[in-house]
């Protein structure tokens, strides 16, 4: 059974926020990560307790062909699409962001806009060189042809490059002590 490839720490850490307990429901979880092998095979294991249950949880993750090297928060990836989260999730994850990216904390938002800003760039990775809309077979979840269905014009490569200068520019309206750091975490 092949495992599902994560590119990057960013791109599991949204994958598991996107994915809580299935006891609760929460996704308060504190992971820890590491390289096991499952079934002969190297992986990314994370594993960790949930906070509203006690439920053990654990997720394996095919490591990429090529490492990508961060080049500051969030990367998710290199320049090929995920396998991880199709086309309508990253929308989804953009929409989200910014829609509550805190107004009243700057630093928060410029962070939460560069999620959103990346999560765009992801979407783009789906789109073929003649492609002006998001093929189909880049959305393979339930939340991502949810996203598709409900309005298929935002999948077009126009709006997705409308979107992405609006979160840009929005982006940019922020002073330049305010970047966000890239989050090292302990696993």
């Amino acid at each position: 059974m092949p495992f599902p490839v994560a590119r990057t720490r960013d791109e599991a850490h949204l994958y598991l926020d996107l994915h809580p307990c299935e006891v609760c429901g929460s996704v308060e979880t504190t992971w820890r990560h590491g390289i096991v092998l499952a079934e002969g095979t190297p992986v990314g294991r994370y594993a960790g307790t949930c906070a509203g249950c006690g439920n053990a949880r654990e997720h394996l993750f095919g490591l990429p062909e090529h490492e990508v090297v961060p080049v500051g928060y969030p990367t998710f990836g290199g320049p090929e699409p995920s396998r991880l989260l199709d086309a309508g999730e990253w929308l989804w994850v953009a929409d989200l962001t910014s829609r509550n990216a805190p107004a009243d904390d700057p630093a928060e938002e410029r962070r939460a806009l560069a999620i959103a800003v990346a999560a765009v760039d992801e979407i783009v990775k789906f789109l073929g060189p003649g492609d002006e809309a998001v093929p189909e077979r880049a959305f393979w979840s339930r939340r991502g042809r949810r996203e598709r269905d409900a309005e298929p014009a935002r999948f077009t490569r126009d709006r997705l490059r409308a979107l992405r200068e609006d979160y840009r520019d929005r982006l940019s309206g922020h002073r330049a002590g305010d970047a966000p750091e890239r989050r090292e975490e302990g696993d």
